[in-house]
């Protein structure tokens, strides 16, 4: 489908991701309204393939069975910065992790893009300093990683590979959109922006992601 982008956040280090064809254009979290053909209007998000071009363009072609309706009460900047970083947190707690009723969980880099929005899905679940946890979900990597690994909990990774931890990279899921953007509208769950940049700004957004005491996520904003 052809989408009209508003918002399109990046992520750090993506401009060193390999691709098989020189000019790439970067970004894979979208937010923006469906140009024409079936469902023309509708406001979308998405994580986007990671194997074509990317979004940050004033229009993407995007494949259908990747877009969810836009939350209500999200910008787009806001539902952009949700996309990569929302999935990331659902795939590692409720799909590699595994987090049942009950059970207990530690975020590393609760602060972090991932992390802030791992902590609001399971606010009522997680194990206080000191407390054991049944699942260690860490976005971060190093020795925070490294130390979780033998404490009797289960261990997923989003950052680095590691024995005895489970390293998982994002996939774009429609359904798991979904289930976040009820979550957003039901006021559960809402990213954090560090920083919004014009288009023609990217270089500055890019330099942005790489610096350090960023809270939030980057956006570059595409406007109407």
């Amino acid at each position: 489908m052809l989408v009209r982008v508003r918002a399109a956040a990046i992520t750090r280090d993506e401009l060193t991701w390999p691709v098989d064809r020189l000019p790439a254009i970067p970004s894979y979290e979208l937010s923006g309204v469906v140009a024409e053909g079936v469902g023309a209007g509708e406001e979308v998000f998405a994580l986007t393939p990671f194997d074509r071009d990317g979004v940050a363009a004033e229009y993407a072609v995007v494949p259908a069975s990747v877009l969810a309706p836009k939350p209500r009460t999200l910008t787009h900047i806001e539902s952009a910065a949700l996309a990569l970083a929302g999935l990331s947190a659902w795939q590692g707690l409720f799909g590699h992790g595994r987090l049942g009723d009950g059970e207990r969980v530690r975020v590393l880099g609760a602060r972090g893009g991932v992390g802030h929005l791992a902590v609001q899905l399971v606010r009522a679940q997680i194990a206080a300093e000191g407390e054991p946890a049944d699942l260690v979900f860490d976005t971060v990597g190093g020795e925070q990683l490294r130390g979780a690994v033998g404490s009797g909990a289960r261990v997923v990774s989003v950052a680095e590979e590691a024995d005895g931890a489970v390293y998982f990279v994002v996939e774009p899921n429609r359904e798991q959109l979904v289930e976040l953007a009820k979550r957003a509208d039901a006021g559960d769950v809402k990213p954090a922006i560090d920083s919004v940049f014009p288009l023609e700004e990217a270089a500055a957004a890019f330099a942005r992601v790489g610096e350090r005491g960023k809270r939030g996520k980057v956006v570059l904003d595409l406007g109407a």
